[in-house]
């Protein structure tokens, strides 16, 4: 069973949920390719846990249940597990926590169907990781396993988050090759909201 440091870390007031380190990118500017500490916390999973360990977990950390937001995010993809995102959600929605979901945004496209509808009644954010003005330039920069279809993916599975849950938000990181005017008008107009991303750690080539 994984420990609590490896599930729950603390950035700031919030809490944030590490449950894979498995991830359908393999992004050039991923936390997991920087040349120092990057976060500061050990966020290497020795296995994933499960929901009923995710909440164990939440349950024992320091400052529960006092955090404004708790954020599922850590080394991996997220959705690549949405039957635990959801039965977590729902825990923490029941306890009137609000919860926040970092995503890149493929998931419908990996399990064929739409997740969305799973975990958004007890989701009140979902921020979505565009990071590309078109396909060719996300492909070259994220390399997901889906090729270039995963960039549409990511832009309609925006539109089904936006239908359903109360803020959207796309993001980008600061990297050559993204024209962040370009992603800010695309968010717009999918009625996102849109942010840039601070990296976080250091590149070799960069």
């Amino acid at each position: 069973m994984s420990n609590n440091m490896n599930i729950t870390y603390r950035l700031g007031e919030r809490m944030y949920l590490n449950i894979t380190n498995r991830c359908t990118n393999r992004c050039l500017f991923c936390i997991r390719n920087t040349v120092d500490d990057g976060l500061g916390v050990d966020l290497w999973l020795p296995q994933e846990p499960d929901a009923a360990e995710v909440i164990q977990a939440i349950q024992s950390a320091e400052g529960f249940p006092e955090f404004p937001e708790i954020v599922f995010c850590g080394y991996g993809e997220p959705l690549l597990r949405p039957d635990v995102v959801t039965e977590v959600a729902r825990f923490l929605k029941e306890r009137n926590l609000k919860v926040r979901l970092n995503t890149n945004g493929q998931a419908n496209l990996i399990h064929g169907r739409n997740v969305v509808s799973e975990f958004a009644p007890y989701v009140e954010a979902v921020s979505i990781s565009l990071n590309a003005q078109d396909a060719d330039t996300y492909t070259e920069l994220c390399r997901p396993i889906g090729g270039k279809d995963a960039y549409q993916a990511v832009l309609e599975f925006a539109v089904e988050c936006q239908r359903v849950i109360p803020r959207v938000t796309l993001t980008i990181v600061d990297w050559p090759g993204i024209d962040a005017q370009l992603c800010r008008q695309k968010a717009q107009s999918l009625g996102a909201d849109f942010r840039v991303r601070s990296l976080t750690g250091k590149f070799e080539n960069r």
